[in-house]
């Protein structure tokens, strides 16, 4: 007698076909999360001194003025400071824990600036989330973080700063070599308060990531605001900076990936 169940031949079809491909997806994914790290995708742990390294590298010069905003508790401002002693800079960072820390960093510093901000594109107030004081997660924006078993309550009140009206009122207008925006995912409201000031600056390091989904940014936003002003982009890879002669809808990875723009109009 011949035995005829064709669910039971299905069920071990689909068993069979499971235990066949599941390997290959697990190398398949792995060589995409490889390939896209190699291109510098979600390669944002890559050291301070790397970045200054590339940072450098297409400024052409030692920087003399600097600007960080987001600066936490100031180790890139730190890594500026050990390649020019004498560079002035001026860290924004809202969170009072970091602004003790800073101040208890480089408080005796003349050439250091600490400004307790949140810079945006309006001066008014606003509320500073994180998952606790002084986190490096800390956002405007009260991120959705469930998912990674993060919770996102801690809120502390915060004024805010455009950056255009600080530097006509203390910078006098002056060039700026760099500025480094690390704001969780307010990085272009950020950098819509600049107005004029964008002209006279020659070199921005941004973060683009996950936090770019909570505020529902895109990297296209970041392109032809860029664009628009003749800057060049690039991108942070562990090779070196890679130029994004072109926007394509493979560049919007929400993993933490560095950027940097160069001023074509500033020498």
């Amino acid at each position: 007698m011949q035995f005829q169940n064709t669910n039971f031949g299905l069920a071990m079809t689909k068993q069979t076909h499971k235990t066949i491909t599941m390997p290959f997806f697990k190398l398949a994914l792995l060589a995409e999360r490889i390939a896209a790290f190699l291109q510098g995708k979600g390669y944002g742990t890559a050291s301070i001194k790397k970045e200054n390294d590339i940072v450098l590298k297409l400024l052409k010069r030692i920087p003399t003025l600097a600007i960080d905003i987001g600066g936490n508790v100031g180790d890139y401002t730190a890594e500026i400071r050990r390649r020019n002693p004498n560079a002035e800079i001026h860290i924004f960072e809202p969170s009072a824990t970091n602004i003790q820390k800073l101040n208890q960093r480089f408080g005796k510093e003349t050439n250091i600036k600490i400004l307790p901000y949140a810079v945006s594109n309006d001066a008014g107030s606003a509320t500073l989330f994180a998952n606790e004081p002084g986190s490096g997660l800390g956002s405007l924006t009260q991120r959705k973080l469930e998912h990674f078993k993060i919770d996102f309550k801690f809120k502390e009140s915060v004024n805010t700063i455009r950056f255009e009206d600080y530097w006509h009122s203390n910078l006098n207008g002056r060039k700026i070599d760099i500025v480094k925006i690390d704001i969780e995912g307010h990085e272009l409201l950020a950098l819509k308060g600049f107005g004029k000031a964008i002209r006279s600056t020659k070199l921005i390091q941004f973060e683009f990531g996950g936090c770019n989904i909570d505020t529902r940014t895109f990297f296209q936003d970041f392109w032809y605001f860029f664009k628009e002003l003749n800057f060049d982009l690039f991108r942070i890879t562990p090779f070196g900076a890679e130029s994004i002669r072109t926007y394509r809808e493979s560049e919007e990875y929400f993993s933490t990936t560095n950027y940097i723009a160069v001023n074509k109009n500033l020498k």
